[in-house]
Formats: structure tokens, C-alpha cells, sequence
């Protein structure tokens, strides 16, 4: 689905920096500033470092006039403020309005959605944009008015100022997680663990140096090995970690025997 998020009157050139950045980490690109309060936003020294690497999205980012401009093309949009309004579109946290969005909530039937005057069924909406309000004022009512749902972040009741590139990550994270999000990749390859006879050596080779330190007696040596067995199972040890518990095994006979 076509994404698009919306600046209105931003006034902090380090601020659209960071929401490029916050966009690119999350798989976005699209971005339109609307009457933003530096003309050459977009070419100053903070927004650039701010964007740290994501150039790629100010670049492509557009600056328009007027909010109807930035609306061309979106089919949903929704507005993000903190406060409910008396008047204007239902007030709804973002992973509760990305369900509906996506077909995978039906606790409304559209029948009841239409009463409440809100967006088109999920099947029609082919593109959906985001709109945030200015560093110093927030959201206008009349921007809010033209949205067809207002998204509050659930923050702690008695503090929920949130800094807008803040804000916009957080609503890019969840639109993302709501799309199905990223695989998270493992740093390094998982290493294969190791076989019934690596961990039959390990524990042959434990025994000799349990019985070297006077730990278990061979006489009455009763389920230690057994239970050592299990634990070394649920362990899931790997061939390098049996080679590290060997080398102890090693050290302990050695140490044991210098002693005599």
C-alpha cells in the first residue's frame, strides 16, 4: 500500500533530518513537507546530518503549499493528535485503526462504521497517508477536520509530549510491524549443534576428571553421569562449547595429578 507522511509547518531543520531517517529504517520513502518554515529545508546542514544516510529520502521528499497538494493521491489519511476533538474523526490508537485498515479486525461491520462517518471499507483503500501538525503548535483542528480518523499514541496519561520525529517513528514502526514488518537476521550463522558422540566423549572424558578430583566416587558414583547427560542435552550444546568443557575436563585432570 502507497504510504505517505505528512509535515505540516515544520519549523526545526534537524527534525525532517530525523524523520527521514526514521522513515528509511522502516521501509518508507515517501515524504511531503507542507509550508515548511525554511525554504531550503531540505538542503541545510542539520536536516542532513540529522538524516544520517537516508539522502535517498530527502531527496525524493517534495515541499508543496498548500495540505490539499500534499493530499493528491491518498485515499486515507489520518491525522496524529494527542487530544481528542469534541468534533471530527474517531479518536483511535494506531494498532487498533492498522487492523481495521488491513481487513484484519472485523469487530464493525462497515454498516456501522458508515454511522460513525468514517473512512471507506478496508477493500477500497489503496493508499494511506499520515499527517503530523508543526513543533509548536500540534495539529490545527481544521488539518484534523479533513483526516478521516485521528491516531493518539498510547503515552503515560500525565506526560504525553512527544518530539515529532519521535512520533513519526513510533507511527512508522507500527504501520510496518501492521504490514508484516522486517525479519529480524541473526548477526552470525547459528552454529550446529553437536551429535550424540561428541557429547558421549565429553561426558567420558568429565568423568575421568570428576574421579581425579575426588568429586565422584567410582564405587557409588550413583546417577551423576546420567543426570549430567540430561543436562548437557537440554543444553544443546555446539562442538565448540564441547571443546571448551573438554579443555576444562583436561585441566582439572592435569591439576588434580600435579598435586599427587
Amino acid at each position: 500500500m502507497r504510504t505517505r507522511f505528512i509535515l505540516i509547518e515544520t519549523s526545526h531543520p534537524g527534525n525532517v533530518g530525523a524523520a527521514a531517517r526514521a522513515l528509511k529504517v522502516m521501509g518508507f520513502d515517501e515524504m511531503v513537507l507542507v509550508a515548511p518554515r525554511y525554504a531550503n529545508v531540505l538542503r541545510k546542514e542539520e536536516t542532513i546530518q540529522r538524516a544520517s544516510g537516508a539522502n535517498d529520502v530527502l531527496d525524493k521528499t517534495r515541499i508543496v503549499d498548500t495540505l490539499e497538494e500534499a493530499f493528491e493521491g491518498i485515499s486515507h489519511v489520518c491525522a496524529t493528535a494527542m487530544t481528542p476533538r469534541d468534533f471530527g474523526p474517531p479518536t483511535r490508537s494506531p494498532r487498533e485503526h492498522f487492523d481495521w485498515v488491513l481487513g484484519k479486525s472485523q469487530a464493525k461491520s462497515f454498516k456501522e462504521i458508515e454511522k460513525l462517518g468514517e473512512a471507506q471499507p478496508q477493500e477500497s483503500i489503496a493508499s494511506i497517508g499520515f499527517l503530523f501538525g508543526s513543533e509548536r503548535f500540534g495539529m490545527k483542528n481544521e488539518d484534523v477536520y479533513k483526516c478521516h480518523v485521528a491516531l493518539s499514541i498510547p503515552t503515560h496519561p500525565e506526560f504525553g509530549s512527544l518530539n515529532l520525529a519521535a512520533a513519526i517513528q513510533l507511527i512508522a514502526y507500527e504501520w510496518r510491524l501492521a504490514l508484516g514488518g522486517f525479519p529480524v537476521a541473526a548477526s552470525f550463522p547459528e552454529s550446529p549443534l553437536a551429535d550424540a558422540a561428541q557429547v558421549a566423549g565429553l561426558l567420558g572424558h568429565l568423568e575421568k576428571a570428576l574421579i581425579e578430583i575426588g568429586f565422584l566416587d567410582p564405587e557409588a558414583p550413583k546417577k551423576l553421569m546420567p543426570r549430567l547427560n540430561q543436562l548437557f542435552n537440554r543444553a544443546n550444546l555446539t562442538p565448540e562449547e564441547i571443546h571448551i568443557l573438554r579443555g576444562v575436563a583436561k585441566a582439572m585432570i592435569e591439576t588434580a595429578q600435579a598435586k599427587r
